[in-house]
């Protein structure tokens, strides 16, 4: 039972600091190429990561609660689950959001991409030694699915405009 609620809290740390890395940077990058004032981009990020880190909160929290309705201790398991998909969602959302407090335009944007992509690195290498995986493998894959979402961003963006 330790194991597996172990595992969990791991699961739900590295998929909430991924999703929030990858989403926010995803969605800063694509507004900010569209051209929108530093102070719109900034308050877009501050939503968008409250709102998701309490919907994946909530979502994590439910799927486990559900998956095991039946196991009175599964209650406390949920709870964690759920607090720890927030907590890593908020704080990982600072790291592309942050460069938007202090630069502009491509600056920022620039910043918020680097800063992102040396995060997912280092997730990529947290997640292999905590999963007992191949660590180039996990990381590459960890920076190449990011780094798409940042691409996809980017061109939303210079669509939209």
């Amino acid at each position: 039972m330790k194991k597996r609620v172990n595992q969990t809290l791991v699961r739900n740390f590295i998929f909430g600091a991924e999703d929030s890395l990858v989403s926010t940077v995803g969605l800063l990058s694509g507004v900010a190429f569209a051209g929108v004032e530093r102070s719109t981009i900034f308050l877009t990020g501050v939503i968008l990561i409250f709102v998701e880190a309490f919907s994946m909160g909530v979502g994590s929290y439910l799927t486990e609660y559900i998956t095991h309705p039946d196991k009175d201790p599964q209650k406390k398991i949920s709870t964690k689950a759920g607090i720890i998909m927030f907590i890593s969602y908020i704080i990982t959302g600072v790291i592309p959001l942050s460069p938007y407090i202090f630069f502009s335009g491509n600056n920022a944007l620039i910043l918020s991409v680097c800063f992102s992509l040396i995060a997912l690195i280092c997730l990529g290498i947290l997640s292999s030694f905590l999963s007992k995986t191949n660590i180039v493998k996990n990381t590459i894959r960890m920076f190449v699915l990011g780094g798409s979402a940042i691409a996809i961003g980017i061109i939303v963006g210079m669509l939209v405009k």
